[in-house]
């Protein structure tokens, strides 16, 4: 009788079932999140080309280019946001243990790649709870980090598919500096906010006052009437991991309040 449909592999990729895919990265994530008890997220997200301390310390070992130089001595500058992300993941498991019952909440979600993403499962891992990664296949720079939990984490084909899992859960986004990604997650998270298209109004925050106004100018925008003021109420700016820990504590609604 020859194979059935879904054993057809050359049909299940083509356009024809582009719904059959599109399906099983809504259901699959659905059924590992659920299984895992994940109630709800706080998603962390930044740059996968932020090094840590310690690749920072074996990149100075080695013999660089003027060129070279000037450029490390920027990303040596910026791997001060790797520390700060661990440490953020860590107080927010730890709080999310702390108001966790029948299911686990406040669970650190990321991209699941290295850098930004890296530092913040590391520190749900070391704080002992749940450490989700929602990987994409690139032909550069991603790749899955060692610190997400493979029973609770997906490898996603589709870029808006992971944006909507991204969200779905996510009761607050923490943006730390990144590049056209970190901007693409942090512009749609606002957006969808800003027109009511969110399931909830989450708190956004970006840590890292100076860098995020040298890159955007935001205000501009009020001036020119593409914005509302109180549109940039949506934003909140910290600059230590315990000011993120206590700007969520207040701004998101748990049950009950």
């Amino acid at each position: 009788m020859g194979r059935t449909s879904l054993e057809h592999e050359e049909f299940l990729k083509s356009i024809d079932a582009f719904h059959l895919r599109v399906l099983a990265e809504i259901d699959y994530p659905q059924s590992l999140f659920r299984e895992g008890k994940i109630q709800d997220t706080i998603c962390l997200f930044g740059s996968a080309r932020i090094l840590s301390p310690d690749e920072c310390r074996e990149k100075e070992t080695r013999t660089l280019s003027e060129q070279e130089r000037k450029l490390f001595l920027k990303q040596k500058e910026m791997s001060v946001y790797y520390e700060a992300a661990r440490k953020t993941a860590g107080l927010i498991t730890s709080w999310g243990k702390e108001i966790s019952k029948d299911t686990r909440r406040m669970a650190v979600c990321t991209g699941g790649g290295p850098g930004i993403m890296e530092a913040a499962n590391r520190g749900a891992k070391e704080a002992g709870g749940p450490s989700l990664g929602l990987n994409i296949r690139l032909p550069f720079e991603q790749f899955v980090n060692p610190y997400v939990d493979p029973e609770v984490s997906v490898e996603f084909h589709y870029f808006f598919m992971r944006k909507l899992w991204f969200l779905r859960l996510s009761m607050g986004v923490v943006a730390f500096p990144g590049g056209f990604g970190t901007v693409d997650e942090l512009f749609e998270t606002l957006t969808l906010i800003q027109t009511g298209r969110n399931n909830r109004k989450i708190p956004v925050i970006l840590y890292g006052t100076k860098f995020w106004r040298e890159i955007f100018h935001l205000e501009r925008m009020i001036e020119y009437g593409l914005i509302d003021p109180e549109d940039l109420n949506l934003i909140t700016y910290c600059d230590t991991p315990e000011d993120v820990l206590e700007t969520l504590k207040k701004k998101v609604p748990l049950d009950g309040d």
